[in-house]
């Protein structure tokens, strides 16, 4: 396991304040149990920094399918007007990730990138219904060809203040390469063609790069 190259920063700046933290504690006159208790709270904070910026080394489940993004849970398989790129009817299905998800995307196919837009906004909870289309977002259009075209929606949360993509219009990308990511809980949302066949049902946990999500018809 390794850690992502954005949250650098944001470890060492955590370590440093949080150790400073910590050494005002252990001087402070208060009560043993609960300056421990307060050195032990924000360890836990430090190490769930640490380990929020975690990417797993995982081998890519290639194939002709479509995987998952995102690690998550699937909150919404619908069919929904998608109407800042298609502007047609799309078959829409989300993964929502905890703050103890990898937050790490990656393509769920080979193909070209046609689109990119990174849209400001609000920061509802990520299950939020209006989140794909109120909250901060980014779109990406992956096509693998001709009527094979999946809009890719980062979404972020209540939490997150940050989308990172790496997308440009043009650029030719393989299944399991990276996108970016999306810093402190968030969702995925996938707009594909109506007539893609899903694999998934609304609950099931899946896994960025290995739990296949749907399939062109």
């Amino acid at each position: 396991m390794k850690f992502h190259k954005e949250g650098y920063k944001i470890i060492r700046n955590a370590f440093f304040v949080v150790g400073a933290i910590i050494a005002v504690l252990a001087y402070l006159p208060i009560a043993p149990v609960a300056k421990n208790i307060l050195i032990a709270f924000f360890a836990l904070i430090f190490a769930w920094i640490v380990f929020f910026f975690r990417v797993p080394r995982r081998k890519t489940n290639a194939g002709e399918h479509i995987l998952s993004s995102a690690d998550g849970t699937i909150v919404a398989i619908e069919e929904v007007f998608e109407a800042e790129y298609f502007k047609e009817k799309r078959l829409q299905i989300s993964v929502f990730m905890s703050g103890f998800d990898v937050h790490v995307n990656w393509y769920p196919f080979d193909g070209t990138i046609r689109y990119t837009k990174y849209h400001e906004g609000k920061y509802l909870l990520a299950r939020h219904p209006k989140s794909s289309e109120e909250n901060e977002r980014s779109s990406i259009v992956l096509e693998k060809e001709k009527g094979k075209d999946v809009l890719i929606r980062q979404v972020a949360g209540i939490m997150a203040r940050r989308i990172v993509y790496y997308s440009k219009v043009g650029q030719k990308v393989k299944q399991g390469e990276e996108i970016g990511m999306i810093r402190f809980g968030s969702r995925v949302d996938f707009f594909l063609p109506v007539t893609a066949r899903p694999v998934v049902k609304i609950g099931d946990r899946v896994w960025a790069k290995r739990t296949i999500v749907a399939y062109f018809s």
